[in-house]
């Protein structure tokens, strides 16, 4: 499918219901609705429908349950691919799952594969194993969740001599807390400039269960690190109108992708 030429992307940095997840929704539900002018992706933060908690046998939920119906309805009735993480258990081991909905009714997913050792994630979680692609008006995106914005390797666009760019966008959706949000800052700008792509993060505000504050700093990067859209610590919703020429005219004039190492991952 040929790109269009343009992708309008909404980002929702909202403060969570601690462990409720019907609360969230309700919550989240209001927020789309706000928005007036139509919209092809819609991104929501990590585990937005619980918040960051460690103890997902008591929030966790199986595959096509309420999440799943509602972010399917969403997406239906918004004519917009919606997105974000919740715990789901398979077979009694639980993921931190990006699930993704398209207008159609399909679902494609990504599991988190690098587990937040330091808050014992890893404890609780079973990693994912695979990356994901999926496509919207024919922009390839990447998801990502969180900590997963530390390891470059994963996200590094494999492109090919036939296909240099293997995707357009990447996408974190975060519960990044306020001690280190000049890292997230730093680096999901350097995740645009070195894959040559636009770069999405959606994080969270407020406080959490643990007590651990949260200042958003959602924000939209293109390929050259500036910023589409950024926000501060309160709830708001970026929209932002990427642009597939200006991104098609960087790399034809600056290919550095031909000039990357090859590498494999095993």
């Amino acid at each position: 499918m040929t790109p269009a030429e343009t992708l309008n992307v909404a980002l929702i940095q909202a403060d969570l219901h601690w462990r409720s997840i019907d609360a969230n929704l309700a919550a989240f539900e209001e927020k789309i609705w706000s928005i007036s002018e139509k919209q092809d992706l819609i991104i929501l933060p990590e585990m937005f429908t619980t918040g960051f908690t460690m103890e997902p046998e008591e929030v966790a939920e199986v595959v096509n349950s309420k999440t799943y119906r509602w972010l399917a309805q969403m997406a239906k009735q918004t004519e917009a691919v919606m997105m974000g993480s919740a715990i789901i258990n398979i077979s009694g081991n639980y993921f931190n799952r990006m699930i993704i909905a398209h207008p159609d009714g399909s679902f494609q997913h990504y599991d988190k594969v690098h587990l937040f050792t330091l808050a014992g994630e890893d404890g609780s979680f079973s990693p994912g194993t695979d990356r994901t692609i999926f496509e919207v008006k024919g922009w390839k995106c990447l998801p990502q969740i969180c900590y997963d914005l530390r390891f470059p390797v994963w996200s590094r666009s494999r492109g090919t001599e036939e296909q240099l760019y293997e995707y357009d966008v990447i996408i974190y959706s975060a519960n990044w807390p306020t001690p280190r949000v000049q890292s997230w800052d730093a680096l999901l700008k350097a995740r645009a400039i070195e894959n040559y792509v636009y770069s999405i993060g959606v994080n969270r505000v407020g406080q959490d269960g643990y007590g651990k504050d949260y200042n958003g700093h959602s924000a939209i990067y293109d390929y050259l690190g500036n910023a589409l859209s950024f926000m501060q610590d309160t709830e708001q919703i970026g929209l932002v109108q990427l642009k597939r020429s200006e991104l098609n005219t960087y790399r034809e004039q600056f290919p550095f992708q031909k000039d990357g190492d090859a590498f494999t991952l095993s």
